[in-house]
């Protein structure tokens, strides 16, 4: 089904331009101390709900702004000017956290959880990791046992992003028995608030500061039946829309981020002088500025096309994962040249691009590793070459 975008194209434009002016003016100065005290503060929280940025990809009748696949990546690309943190504040309402109310749930719950998500009023997560389960999401152990009119949800799930701050949990778990594999999985609504649901201390992480991943605990805890997401038995066909869709956005930010640093390498190199000039002036910098940009072109260029093909209601399963893969796999080669091109100075923190180089590193892991895109691409392009 194609998608109809809520605003016209004057207003994305000004929209797109109020968002780059925010993340390159308002955030990015506040990079340091959100990396010292691994926290964003609350009064930037309260500025993005006022942008209406928990809301992006909420629809116009529950309260968001309900962009295109377009305008979200057109969004998603400005908010690479600053560190990834800011952007994970709200990608989970806009991304895993609400887009499986939005493609399967019900009206009674889009009706109580969508309209909160938009505003920002309530911080959501997804619940699929578990100790042994990360890319083979069909082996959820979590068990979900109904009873009568509710379920009891038993188990617990690693890495969770935004956990300490949800208020409300999309869970995997295991409705069937031990040897259904992917057929077994359920999705269910979980509010933070529910008797016997803990969250863990934050993990220690290799970057991205400022935003928390967390175990989640669930000690028998009780869900009404009508706070189940599709089916019995739809939660892993679910996960994987919700996943197609959240790694073209995330491609769309490594992208931001690579034109951010792009940027940052070309002031740098016009700046520093060696041997009486601008190292800008020396052919092998310029060669890691060029592969940068010819990368990143590629990359953005890459993304529109397949988010317009997404909104025109193609089914852009193979797309997506290339976007993932090629434009997460490309910031990070750019990250290492602006490290390289900066020197001495890109090592150390200063000028922020070991921190970025550290950041960047976990978009090929999240929502699908590398290896994941690349076994999704292979089985489409197989798949596809069967039917013809």
């Amino acid at each position: 089904m194609s998608q109809t975008p809520s605003i016209d194209d004057a207003t994305l434009d000004q929209f797109v331009t109020v968002v780059r002016r925010f993340f390159r003016e308002r955030l990015r100065p506040l990079e340091p101390v959100v990396a010292a005290d691994d926290r964003v503060p609350d009064e930037v929280y309260a500025e993005m709900r006022d942008l209406g940025l928990f809301g992006l990809s909420v629809p116009e009748a529950y309260g968001g702004l309900g962009l295109s696949m377009e305008g979200e990546c057109r969004i998603a690309f400005e908010t690479g000017a600053a560190s990834p943190a800011f952007r994970n504040c709200f990608g989970t309402n806009i991304g895993i956290g609400s887009q499986a109310i939005v493609m399967v749930g019900s009206e009674a719950q889009k009706m109580e959880w969508l309209p909160r998500i938009a505003s920002g009023e309530i911080i959501t997560a997804f619940c699929l990791t578990e100790a042994e389960v990360g890319s083979d999401g069909g082996a959820v152990r979590t068990r979900a046992v109904r009873e009568g009119d509710t379920y009891r949800l038993t188990g617990a799930k690693r890495f969770i992003t935004n956990a300490d701050r949800a208020g409300l949990f999309t869970v995997m778990a295991r409705t069937g028995d031990e040897g259904s594999g992917a057929r077994g999985v359920s999705a269910f609504l979980v509010p933070a608030a529910s008797p016997g649901l803990s969250v863990g201390r934050p993990e220690r992480k290799m970057g991205q500061h400022g935003t928390h991943v967390c175990d989640v605990v669930f000690d028998d805890v009780e869900v009404p039946a009508s706070n189940r997401l599709g089916a019995e038995g739809e939660g892993f066909q679910i996960a994987k829309r919700v996943l197609d869709r959240g790694r073209l956005h995330l491609a769309a930010v490594a992208a931001g981020v690579a034109e951010r640093l792009i940027g940052d390498m070309l002031a740098y190199a016009a700046g520093r002088r060696q041997f009486g000039r601008p190292i800008a002036e020396f052919q092998l910098v310029q060669g890691l500025i060029a592969d940068s940009q010819t990368e990143y072109m590629a990359a953005r260029a890459l993304v529109l096309e397949t988010a317009r093909r997404r909104d025109a209601g193609a089914a852009v399963v193979l797309d997506c994962a290339a976007c993932k893969y090629f434009s997460t796999e490309m910031v990070g080669r750019v990250a290492d040249r602006a490290v390289q091109v900066f020197g001495g100075a890109g090592y150390v923190a200063d000028y922020g691009i070991e921190r970025l180089y550290r950041d960047v590193r976990l978009f090929r892991i999240y929502e699908g590793t590398s290896q994941i895109q690349q076994i999704v691409i292979a089985k489409e392009l197989l798949r596809q070459a069967a039917v013809s």
